[in-house]
C-alpha cells in the first residue's frame, strides 16, 4: 500500500516507548514521593481519599488551598507549552 506521501506503508520505523524507565524518572524521585505523601495525608484529612467523588487536593500559592477535579488539577500541572522540556 502506498500512502500519499509516496511512502510505503509499514517501512517507517517506530521507536517503542520504555515504560518502565518513563516510570523510574517520574514517580520515584525522594522530591515526588514527598509531594504525594502531603496531598494523600490532606485528602485523608479531610475525608475525600478513596471515596470516589473526582475531587483532588489542588496547591494554590504554594499551600494546599482548596479541592477541584482530578481532570482540572491534572491538566494544572502539566507543561503549559507542549513539547518543551
Amino acid at each position: 500500500m502506498v500512502s500519499t506521501t509516496g511512502k510505503t506503508a509499514g517501512t517507517m520505523s517506530m521507536k517503542t516507548r520504555d515504560y518502565d524507565k518513563e516510570y523510574k524518572k517520574y514517580g520515584k524521585s525522594s522530591k515526588a514521593k514527598k509531594y504525594r505523601a502531603e496531598l494523600n495525608k490532606y485528602n485523608r484529612k479531610k475525608g475525600t481519599y478513596g471515596n470516589g467523588d473526582g475531587l483532588d487536593a489542588a496547591h494554590e500559592g504554594g499551600r494546599i488551598r482548596r479541592f477541584v477535579k482530578a481532570a482540572v488539577n491534572r491538566a494544572n500541572n502539566r507543561p503549559k507549552t507542549r513539547g518543551s522540556k
